[in-house]
Parts: C-alpha cells; sequence; structure tokens
C-alpha cells in the first residue's frame, strides 16, 4: 500500500512525527508531503520544512519527502496513492478533516482517506501553538526534536 501524509508541518513537530512513524508501519512507502497553506502565512521556508522531515524520519526506509502544490488528490493519483493519512488530535479537527476527506472522495473514488488519532500525550500540540510557546520563551522540550528547537526558537523571535 502507498500512502501518503500531506502537512504544513511548519514545523514538525513530535506528534506528526508519532503519526508517521505510525503510518510507515501500516504502508509499504509512506510519501511525506509537505505543502504551502494558503490560508496561514509560513514561519519555515520549503526547504527548512523539509530538511528537518528528513531527518526526523532517517531511521524509516519506507518514508519519502517531498513537496507538492496545488491539490492534494491530484499529487495523490500522480503518485498512485492508495490512501491518504490525516492525524486527528480531537474532536474539533473532525469536522474539517471530514469534509476534506468527502471532497477528495468526490473527486477520486479509488483513494481512501484513513484517520489515524493521535497518542493523547500529543493530543494537545500543534505547530501554531509550539510557535506561540516560543514566541513568549516557553520550553519546547519534548514537542519538538531536540535539534530544532533553537532553530524555531530564534525564527519565531526574529518575527
Amino acid at each position: 500500500m502507498r500512502a501518503i501524509y500531506p502537512g504544513s508541518f511548519d514545523p514538525v513537530t513530535n506528534g506528526h512525527i508519532d503519526i508517521i512513524k505510525r503510518a510507515s508501519m501500516l504502508s509499504d512507502e509512506l510519501y511525506v508531503a509537505v505543502l504551502t497553506n494558503s490560508d496561514k502565512s509560513q514561519t519555515f521556508s520549503v526547504e527548512e520544512r523539509l530538511r528537518f522531515l528528513e531527518s526526523v524520519t532517517n531511521e524509516f526506509p519506507n518514508v519519502k519527502i517531498v513537496f507538492f502544490d496545488g491539490l492534494l488528490i491530484d499529487y495523490a493519483k500522480k503518485i498512485n496513492a492508495d490512501v491518504i493519512i490525516r492525524g486527528l488530535r480531537a474532536v474539533s479537527d473532525y469536522e474539517y478533516e471530514l469534509q476534506m476527506a468527502i471532497a477528495n472522495k468526490k473527486l477520486c473514488q479509488e483513494i481512501e482517506t484513513l484517520f489515524m488519532v493521535s497518542d493523547s500525550k500529543w493530543s494537545f500540540l500543534s505547530s501554531s501553538l509550539v510557535k506561540e510557546i516560543a514566541m513568549f520563551g516557553g520550553d519546547l522540550h519534548g514537542m519538538l526534536p531536540d535539534f530544532i528547537i533553537n532553530e524555531v526558537e530564534a525564527k519565531v523571535r526574529r518575527r
């Protein structure tokens, strides 16, 4: 099975890494697909986000880090994905993710969406929350991979 896990990953959090690890065990190939979210201003460049993800996924041989632009479903078809992986942290995520899953199914019947519930220890965690904590000098240890904490703190404080 070929799966795709899309997101802005701005920056990648330990919650994202947990989903990547678990999804990689369910699939033969997992594409972690970085996108630019037009609804949000990005803190990190695509190149930085790709570098972060490549570093944290090098232990998973079946994971490929890619960038795409445009509709997710078009990219999923291009790589012959069978499944789109979406993480759910809380009930509040479900309504949006369900809407996207139904729209994707309407555009391509052959590709399924699989919702993966976040481990409870990561259910509070989001890239936006991490950036807010960094902005006010909070401790990011345990929320992000250690090697990017200094970069996140420096970049967020410069903004």
